[in-house]
């Protein structure tokens, strides 16, 4: 099986923080990092160092999508918090649900969140991408 990580952050996050949450969520999803085939977030994220750092550090392609974009799916976990900084109810799983061209159907993780020694925040959601 092959996933896509829906990603969301604090500005500024560790990229310690960022990669233990992406670990917890691979884990409750009873997968490994073999089984990621890419990582997804908004586009006010293409400048986010530990995102970049963690998708390089992993050879991850990273895909970004407009908070336009992301509005228009459908999502179990809508946040206003989200909305209000964002300008979209949500990021991670909107953006991996996009990456993966999937349906919530194939939303195997939901927002997972995380908050790391760094008093930052990060979310990351997993899709099946169907091959």
């Amino acid at each position: 099986m092959k996933v896509i990580l829906g990603l969301g952050c604090d500005r500024d996050t560790s990229t310690a923080t960022v990669q233990s949450a992406v670990e917890q969520a691979l884990a409750l999803a009873g997968l490994d990092k073999r089984a990621v085939a890419g990582l997804a977030t908004i586009d006010k994220k293409s400048d986010e160092t530990a995102i970049l750092e963690l998708a390089q550090m992993y050879g991850w392609p990273l895909q970004f999508f407009s908070a336009q974009q992301l509005a228009r799916v459908d999502v179990p976990n809508p946040s206003e918090t989200v909305r209000k900084y964002m300008g979209t109810p949500a990021v991670a799983e909107a953006a991996a649900l996009l990456a993966a061209n999937a349906t919530m159907s194939a939303l195997l993780l939901e927002k997972h969140k995380y908050r790391g020694e760094d008093g930052k925040n990060a979310t990351v959601s997993i899709v099946n991408l169907r091959e």
